[in-house]
């Protein structure tokens, strides 16, 4: 083969089988450099790579960090085994049969010894393959057993039923523990019917109000009680006071030297039988 660029300069004359020899160099060296790129690749922190080579996923994962494969065959999936947080939204219906519209975030992992077995029996992410079907499926069932307002008063109790059912329908993985993980389901938000929240707020109203008439009741109760002890209580007094003027007449001297202040008294009135008054020193002098 022969090149000539201008008349006056020589021709370079190239053997076809060397040209040939330039190409097929030049392709084996542009598959190695491809081949050798192929053989090798970062698991990314947080993920665990699942090896499938023609078709065949491995039973073991490989752990975060440079992996080695054979080139073109052998492809490294990555699973996240790091906490995520999805925003889901269901509608509820009631033992009333009211609807009540939920939105939940729902905090999940994925266990290393499950990412093989998640990997081969569920397509991609596993949120909406997985747990958000399980999610809906368990807050529905607990709903259905309590009332609107129920729902409403008792997020907390209807959150913690849901969570643990939802975690009873995921399963777990044959002697490797649970497959997905639900760290948590939080209720954000529970919006009812305008008319339902009125009807509510309206029986709550009465049930206030019907706990402070019991209160007020239950308040003039005790007060009643209270002074008929003490009126009870007086009456025994007097009585037992008759008593003991009746049994023995010195008890009203002995209520007198009770009840004297100290200044000195003297006693004037009739003879004999006859009513006695006690007055003070003081008195009398003024009187003379």
């Amino acid at each position: 083969m022969s090149y000539a660029n201008s008349p006056n300069r020589r021709p370079i004359n190239i053997p076809d089988k060397k040209m040939l020899g330039l190409i097929g160099g030049a392709i084996v060296i542009f598959i190695a450099v491809i081949a050798a790129s192929q053989a090798t690749q970062v698991v990314e922190p947080g993920h665990r790579g699942v090896r499938v080579t023609l078709g065949k996923v491995s039973p073991v994962f490989e752990q975060e960090g440079l992996v080695i494969k054979p080139p073109f065959i052998t492809q490294i999936h990555q699973v996240s085994i790091q906490q995520q947080t999805e925003e889901l939204a269901c509608e509820l219906y009631s033992s009333d049969l009211q609807q009540v519209n939920a939105k939940l975030r729902i905090l999940y992992r994925v266990p290393e010894g499950s990412v093989v077995n998640l990997f081969q029996n569920f397509d991609g992410d596993p949120f909406p393959t997985l747990i958000a079907p399980r999610v809906v499926e368990a807050l529905k069932e607990v709903a259905s057993m309590q009332s609107a307002e129920m729902i409403v008063q008792n997020r907390e109790t209807i959150k913690l039923e849901a969570l643990e059912s939802t975690r009873k329908k995921i399963g777990e993985t044959s002697g490797a523990g649970p497959i997905v993980v639900i760290e948590d389901i939080t209720i954000s938000d529970l919006t009812l019917s305008p008319e339902l929240n009125a009807a509510i707020e309206q029986k709550m109203a009465q049930r206030e109000e019907a706990e402070q008439a019991k209160f007020v009741q239950r308040q003039a109760e005790i007060e009643a009680q209270t002074a008929i002890i003490k009126a009870r209580g007086d009456g025994e007094a007097i009585s037992i006071r008759g008593k003991a003027l009746r049994d023995n007449p010195a008890f009203i001297q002995l209520e007198i030297v009770d009840k004297w202040d100290g200044i000195s008294p003297v006693v004037v009135g009739g003879e004999g039988d006859a009513a006695k008054v006690m007055l003070p020193l003081a008195e009398l002098e003024k009187r003379k």
